[in-house]
């Protein structure tokens, strides 16, 4: 298996396991992807997605493209059903997603950082499209979601010139939530799952759903979608519970429901 996934207290840790090639994904591993991610959609019982690679070097760095032998138009014509490794634009998984950057992510491995929805990174990580500089496009999700999440000059510098920034210089652009030295990676990682289990399970889903569902709708249009996820978490026992803790002063107990 080139995916390891397990889940455990609420929490789902989804790591791209192929260290050899710097976890680049093949047809194999993107099947394996795909499967993972409708099994966090089925399952309501996870909160939170912690995606990562496998080893010190790389969170991935994007297609494997040694032996394949396929053409520019061949690779575009393969289906890849939510963007590069099944998350880079995936719109029905509703949980947060926390990308945990320990190395390397360029090509369809930024791509996978772009469609998550916080990044924590260690300092020694890049990041990166450098497709250009191969006679390829960022088709799974760069050219598309860089450009709606940076500035335009600084997503047309990175695309248009292929090269690779440092983790300090993604974050002043915004594009990842925290730098930390490697040691401090996995306990920046877990304050952001706290954080997040903190909350209403269905008042996340619910934030997601509309931020993720309504960015192409002006303010007034998306305040106005009834979402299901919306109206789940309105209408949920939680919902009554995280007011009556309040009052009460203790923390809720979320039931999901």
């Amino acid at each position: 298996m080139a995916v390891r996934f397990e889940v455990a207290d609420h929490i789902a840790r989804v790591t791209i396991d192929r260290p050899e090639v710097l976890n680049a994904v093949d047809a194999a591993t993107e099947r394996e992807l795909q499967d993972v991610w409708a099994r966090i959609e089925r399952d309501r019982d996870v909160r939170a997605v912690v995606l990562t690679g496998s080893g010190d070097r790389a969170f991935s760095t994007g297609a494997d493209m040694k032996g394949s032998g396929a053409s520019g138009l061949e690779y575009w014509a393969t289906p890849r059903p939510g963007g590069f490794g099944g998350i880079a634009l995936r719109e029905t998984l509703d949980v947060p997603v926390i990308a945990r950057v320990n190395g390397h992510a360029v090509g369809g491995g930024f791509e996978m950082v772009l469609g998550c929805d916080i990044v924590v990174a260690a300092e020694e990580a890049s990041f990166g499209l450098p497709e250009a500089r191969v006679g390829r496009l960022p088709l799974d999700g760069g050219m598309t979601l860089l450009q709606r999440q940076v500035p335009f000059r600084q997503a047309m510098g990175l695309l248009l010139t292929g090269k690779r920034i440092k983790a300090d210089e993604a974050f002043r652009m915004g594009l990842i939530n925290e730098v930390v030295p490697r040691a401090e990676l996995d306990a920046a990682v877990d304050r952001w799952l706290a954080d997040i289990l903190a909350c209403a399970p269905l008042s996340v889903r619910a934030i997601k759903q509309v931020v993720r569902r309504t960015a192409h709708l002006t303010a007034a249009e998306a305040q106005a979608h009834r979402l299901p996820a919306l109206v789940e978490a309105l209408a949920s026992e939680d919902s009554s519970e995280g007011v009556r803790a309040f009052v009460e002063k203790r923390k809720p107990v979320w039931k999901g429901r």
